[in-house]
């Protein structure tokens, strides 16, 4: 496996495991399916923010992060997104995403990473605890999917 950043051509790669996470889990309240288009233009916007875990060509899973909320005062301050293939899971590929991704926020000044997590997903949870992310709060029925409501977890890490 390599982590790599991502590229322009890594788009519809990254719908193909994106887009069965949002329509069919809760591990994200989205519910729009993405388009390679939109992939693009968050890899054009996220300029070396955005990368990509691949096997014998394949992809099989992605990291990014982005701003925490606007507004200069959060300038080092980022939320971020792990997103693997079912295949990927338990296999360490989430490790090295975050890795790759924490090493590059730290260089680039980020002090604060947050991670927002579906309570429905508790592997996520989990996932973000071994990456000694703390739980700062709960935020209950912020979410709505599949015709319920879903409480969402608040973890954070700071780097530097």
């Amino acid at each position: 496996m390599i982590v790599r950043s991502a590229l322009t051509q890594d788009a519809c790669a990254i719908c193909d495991v994106w887009n069965p996470l949002i329509r069919d889990t809760a591990t994200t309240f989205t519910t729009s399916l993405r388009t390679p288009d939109e992939i693009l233009g968050s890899i054009e916007a996220r300029a070396g923010a955005y990368w990509v875990a691949e096997v014998e060509n394949q992809i099989i899973g992605f990291a990014t992060y982005f701003p925490f909320r606007s507004g200069s005062g959060y300038a080092h301050t980022k939320e971020h997104s792990v997103n693997l293939a079912p295949t990927a899971r338990g296999l360490g590929v989430g490790r090295a995403l975050m890795e790759t991704l924490e090493l590059h926020a730290k260089e680039a000044g980020v002090h604060s990473l947050w991670a927002g997590i579906s309570a429905e997903n508790p592997a996520g949870v989990a996932f973000h605890e071994r990456q000694n992310f703390k739980h700062i709060a709960r935020l209950h029925q912020v979410g709505f999917k599949f015709g319920r409501w879903m409480d969402l977890v608040l973890m954070q890490k700071i780097l530097t």
